[in-house]
């Protein structure tokens, strides 16, 4: 079966150039020019992904990806963030605003079609159905459901990803390079920062204090360990 892809971006021969070799891998794609036109196409047909330019007119990529995140029906589905600049700020931006991933310009095509190939592969793996709780946690791996203190906790697919693989793996030191591999999929060269975002958003979400972290711990130089805060 086809997996539907957005692309939104104002510049026609770039949203050409993705969707020749998406395409050509397999996926169907649909190109839209601006936020708007993407957050009223997806109110009707939820994509499995979408790739999203920072620098649109009117309504700039950070707008749309806080818009979809803060959709019930729409919060889960992966995004790229595409973007001409090169500084760390805005990569850390898109990050802390919900973004799965990043991709700079000028960009290989072959590498953003493995990234995209690797957050769809992640996105598709059925999870166990364990259901595990612990303080005031409560943790559905089969529905991707966590509850705090018996509410609902919005998570990101990449941020329930990393506490589920914390969780699966209590008590042991996880590398920032093998949670990358692990949950991004592919090879980052450097930028282990990204696992430090994640992690600083989910600990807000699920921690009683996120500056004294009880079950996310880290290891100076290292990673992270999952404590179960007993």
């Amino acid at each position: 079966m086809e997996e539907k892809i957005i692309v939104v971006d104002d510049e026609e021969h770039i949203r050409e150039l993705i969707k020749f070799n998406l395409v050509k891998n397999g996926y169907k794609v649909e190109c839209l020019e601006n936020g708007q036109e993407c957050l009223k196409y997806i109110k009707n047909e939820k994509p499995k992904l979408i790739l999203l330019d920072i620098m649109l007119p009117g309504m700039d990529g950070y707008d749309v990806c806080k818009n979809i995140r803060s959709d019930r029906k729409l919060r889960d589905v992966p995004i790229i963030m595409i973007t001409a600049k090169g500084e760390e700020i805005d990569k850390i931006l898109g990050l802390e605003l919900g973004a799965d991933d990043y991709i700079t310009k000028p960009f290989s095509v072959r590498e953003l079609v493995a990234r995209v190939k690797a957050l769809l592969r992640r996105a598709n793996i059925e999870p166990s159905s364990t259901v595990t709780s612990f303080g005031d946690l409560t943790v559905d791996f089969q529905k991707h459901l966590v509850l705090k203190n018996n509410e609902e906790v919005d998570l990101t697919l990449k941020e329930f990803e990393l506490l589920q693989i914390l969780i699966k793996n209590q008590g042991k030191v996880m590398t920032r390079e093998v949670l990358l591999d692990r949950i991004w999929g592919y090879e980052y060269i450097g930028e282990t920062r990204t696992v430090d975002v994640h992690i600083r958003h989910l600990r807000k979400k699920i921690e009683k204090d996120d500056k004294n972290p009880k079950y996310i711990q880290t290891i100076r130089g290292i990673g992270y360990k999952f404590n179960l805060g007993e």
